[in-house]
């Protein structure tokens, strides 16, 4: 009784203060719900497909001081944008330019009071996709008074039956949120290094208790004896501290987050946060991490009402359910909802080596991205799209037959879906996308930076599209909508034919029509140049691999992707070489000639001034 005395006043020391902090707490939800619904400008795409259409340029939502930071914008530019180009459309708002990791997302520093001006002028500009404010965030998690009961949600979800199979060894789930109470005794020893974006430093003590809460819904110890049991309990947690002692977080922080754990090997991603699904930075920051073999699941939030936001493939929200497999009042739901989840009365880690009881969709969130966990670890070899069709696929239909706004395609069943990854249950995609360019026209004459749009829709997935300028990759973009500025400088004056390859999450590719223009530049005089290319590996990650293994590198140079000579090694040997800005190999490790163990794959991409640039990733065959 004692212990439940303690727990109890971690989050209130009176009835009367807890009335108080859910009143306001639930004001604080609707107001910043209300303001943040997006605006959709574009007919939404047919069910399954993606399109360059599916998300509107500019900022989804108007911009508010009281919902946004002061001084500070978000932007992400065309494919294939020059750098000095983008930061000269910057300076002229006195703008300065900071990346996010490896993405193509921006923050953008300007001065206070010009926010809205300034993000009207960029979505007007032909070279950018979007700009938008830097949205706050608030957390979906209310605390109710702790007890001693059973953990109901662990049986619903057949979670005792995938643990069989799977407990998540192996996988590092990234807890985007307050920071994780790393000396809890359900959570210590299981910690990875994390990163605080809030202060930008690596302390990521919890300093609200919503982060402790939420990773030990995903992955509190197993069998330890003490304390409660989670999803996920032999996973590994990143604690990424994103958010204030208030537990209010930014589109940025939230940003750089993502990126950050995508880069350091996180395979899941949880952001317990309400409204994420209104931020196309946040949305792009996702499918950065799908394209590296990871997940991002965010909860739906606790406003009780549709919250109008558009369908996204590049992460999972979830809505809340309760011991019946009803969804509970207070969650909110939409088109957007994916999947949902048990989020009442779950029993949970709390700060100062507390256990408690919380609800909200910042608990349904963790159990889904400790389901995924699950099945990652079950079978290494599934790609993101495979796990996210079979998490679909395998979850229980509740509702209206097939994907609905309140449970999305069902409540997540971590037996059927562990169970579907161990056996390697996916049907194989055998349809490519189809891609057509709608700018510029043939016969155009064009000249400077060529704006490029396309449209591209698959029955499961458009994971990139590339850009190729007279049979040379100049320009790759992973993320929605895609769109190209294409730095017709690269090119001779003359003919320039141009088509896009579009490829779907099975590796089906298709052209787009051919496209003829004449370039028109005037002729510059030679400049000497110094600047390395940018190279990156997309996959493998570090970690483990198995079978036939796709290895991709992109790459891009301050003169245009036309110089580009990109290799790719395998343990110091060279494997292909090939021109432009993207090349692939399929390493087959089943091979006599490939040994089990620790093997590096390195990436070497050259200008044509002989400037060179080379970047590394291990990974461990299993055999």
């Amino acid at each position: 009784m004692e212990s439940t005395n303690q727990s109890y006043l971690f989050f209130s020391a009176s009835k009367n203060q807890i009335y108080n902090f859910l009143s306001f707490s639930v004001f604080v939800c609707l107001f910043v719900s209300f303001l943040l619904i997006p605006t959709q400008l574009h007919s939404s795409p047919p069910e399954h497909a993606n399109s360059s259409e599916s998300l509107e340029k500019g900022n989804r939502q108007k911009w508010n001081a009281e919902t946004s930071a002061r001084g500070r914008i978000l932007v992400m530019p065309r494919a294939g944008l020059p750098a000095k180009a983008l930061v000269h459309i910057l300076k002229e708002h006195n703008g300065k330019v900071r990346k996010i990791g490896q993405s193509d997302l921006y923050i953008v520093d300007i001065p206070e009071y010009s926010e809205e001006s300034v993000i009207t002028a960029l979505n007007q500009h032909p070279y950018l996709k979007y700009a938008e404010p830097d949205y706050i965030f608030y957390s979906s998690l209310t605390p109710n008074d702790p007890y001693f009961g059973n953990a109901w949600h662990l049986s619903k979800t057949g979670a005792t039956a995938a643990w069989d199979l799977s407990q998540g060894a192996g996988i590092t789930i990234a807890i985007l949120d307050t920071g994780v109470d790393s000396a809890h005794p359900d959570l210590a020893g299981k910690i990875v290094p994390g990163w605080n974006f809030y202060d930008n430093n690596s302390n990521t003590v919890d300093v609200n208790g919503h982060g402790t809460a939420v990773a030990g819904a995903a992955a509190a110890s197993s069998n330890n004896g003490v304390g409660v049991t989670a999803m996920a309990g032999q996973s590994k947690i990143m604690p990424v501290r994103i958010a204030s002692p208030e537990a209010t977080a930014y589109g940025s922080t939230i940003a750089q987050g993502l990126t950050w754990a995508a880069d350091q090997g996180a395979r899941v991603a949880n952001i317990s946060y309400a409204n994420v699904p209104a931020s196309s930075t946040i949305i792009n920051a996702a499918q950065y991490m799908k394209n590296k073999g990871g997940l991002v699941i965010v909860a739906a939030g606790n406003g009780g009402k549709d919250e109008g936001f558009t369908p996204t493939t590049s992460m999972i929200p979830v809505s809340a359910t309760n011991a019946t497999d009803t969804k509970t009042s207070w969650s909110s739901f939409g088109n957007y909802v994916a999947l949902s989840a048990p989020g009442i009365d779950i029993w949970t880690t709390y700060r100062n080596a507390l256990y408690g009881t919380a609800w909200g969709t910042s608990l349904a969130s963790p159990v889904v991205a400790g389901t995924v966990a699950l099945m990652m670890a079950a079978n290494p070899k599934l790609g993101s799209t495979e796990i996210e069709s079979l998490l679909f696929s395998t979850a229980k239909d509740l509702g209206s037959a097939g994907r609905d706004p309140y449970y999305g395609y069902g409540r997540v069943n971590a037996a059927a879906a562990v169970q579907a990854a161990k056996s390697n249950i996916t049907a194989t995609d055998t349809t490519p996308p189809i891609v057509s360019t709608i700018e510029p026209l043939s016969g155009e004459t064009v000249s400077g930076i060529v704006p490029v749009d396309i449209q591209a829709y698959d029955n499961v997935g458009v994971t990139r599209a590339e850009l190729w300028v007279n049979n040379t990759s100049v320009a790759v973009d992973t993320s929605e909508p895609f769109a190209f500025a294409w730095d017709s400088a690269g090119a001779p004056n003359g003919e320039t034919n141009l088509v896009v390859r579009a490829y779907d999450t099975a590796g089906n590719m298709s052209l787009s029509n051919a496209i003829s223009v004449t370039v028109s530049n005037p002729i510059q005089p030679p400049i000497v140049d110094t600047e390395a290319p940018i190279i990156s590996i997309i996959n493998p990650l570090t970690g483990n691999v198995s079978g036939a293994v796709t290895i991709t590198a992109n790459a891009s140079d301050n003169n245009g992707a036309s110089g580009i000579t990109l290799s790719i090694y395998i343990d110091g040997v060279l494997k292909t070489t090939g021109i432009g800005s993207a090349l692939s190999m399929s390493w087959n490790t089943r091979s006599k000639y490939v040994k089990a163990g620790m093997h590096t794959i390195k990436a070497i991409a050259k200008d044509a001034a002989g400037n060179s640039s080379a970047k590394s990733v291990s990974v461990n065959v299993i055999k």
